[in-house]
């Protein structure tokens, strides 16, 4: 009797089905965190576009320039040398993408298949010191690479981001996913451990092994603090450093500025675009295994 005063209270929805009202809130939501995220890009975007006759601080802003013009992005250029940044930009990315393809891979799956002593003090160690802000230990990074007669140096910029832990728990989550089966028929046929990380661990890892690189990428990229510490040479600024020069030289120009910041944006979206197929197939292992 009970049963069935449920079911005629629920009608033709199941428990699990939301109702018109929790549709609507959660289009709501999803349209409020869409506006948070992409509105100040489009903003960005509006103005790197808009003519020197725009005012870009009306009260009643607009989004779609009434006289759109690439000058800004031209201007952008000639001020400072960004290809020359970019360079140095990817040089570094570049150093940070392949640290942590390599260490997080490698740390990733000696913790998650390997026995031996102190693996859970390893673990331990790794997520205390994802508990510490990276300011907190700012100050000894730069003590050791100048002791490495690393400063001023791309090498110096790269290195402490070569490996992150997070990156490793993220590999050692993917590995822990990969049915045990396969590493015990593996040892079956022979495989050493080189080669049960080669040929079983890693083919099933390449969706995590996708987002590990873009977090690496963009963090990398879009880092400036770290940068701005180490280098001291203008020639050898990354992108995000040498781009303070537009704040500086176009102070009462924001279009200037803001085509600056698209330029940089540009190589995010590229290296985002080719590993996509495969980002999105990480974040769905990673949601279903892990």
């Amino acid at each position: 009797m009970g049963a069935r005063v449920v079911t005629a209270r629920t009608g033709a929805r199941g428990f699990s089905t939301p109702s018109p009202r929790e549709v609507v809130l959660r289009y709501l939501l999803l349209v409020v965190a869409l506006f948070v995220t992409v509105g100040p890009f489009l903003w960005q975007l509006s103005t790197s576009l808009k003519g020197a006759g725009e005012d870009v601080y009306t009260s009643t802003p607009s989004f779609v320039p009434s006289e759109p013009t690439l000058d800004n992005y031209a201007r952008a250029f000639e001020a400072v040398p960004i290809l020359g940044f970019a360079g140095n930009s990817l040089v570094v990315a570049g150093i940070v993408v392949v640290g942590n393809i390599v260490g997080a891979t490698l740390a990733g799956y000696a913790l998650a298949r390997l026995r031996f002593r102190g693996a859970r003090l390893v673990l331990g160690a790794i997520l205390f010191t994802m508990l510490l802000p990276g300011e907190a230990t700012i100050v000894a990074q730069y003590l050791t690479i100048r002791q490495l007669g690393l400063a001023d140096t791309l090498l110096g910029v790269a290195l402490p981001g070569a490996v992150g832990m997070l990156n490793v728990l993220l590999m050692r989550t993917a590995f822990v996913a990969v049915p045990k089966e396969l590493d015990e028929a593996a040892i079956v046929d022979g495989a050493n451990a080189w080669q049960r990380l080669w040929h079983v661990g890693v083919p099933n890892v390449l969706g995590m092994l996708a987002v590990v690189a873009i977090f690496a990428f963009i963090g990398a990229w879009d880092d400036f603090l770290w940068p701005l510490i180490v280098l001291t040479t203008p020639e050898k600024f990354t992108l995000t450093v040498g781009l303070e020069y537009l704040s500086g030289t176009f102070t009462n120009n924001p279009r200037v500025v803001a085509a600056g910041t698209m330029i940089a944006f540009v190589p995010i979206v590229v290296f985002f675009a080719a590993l996509q197929r495969y980002f999105f197939r990480g974040v769905d292992e990673g949601a279903i295994k892990g």
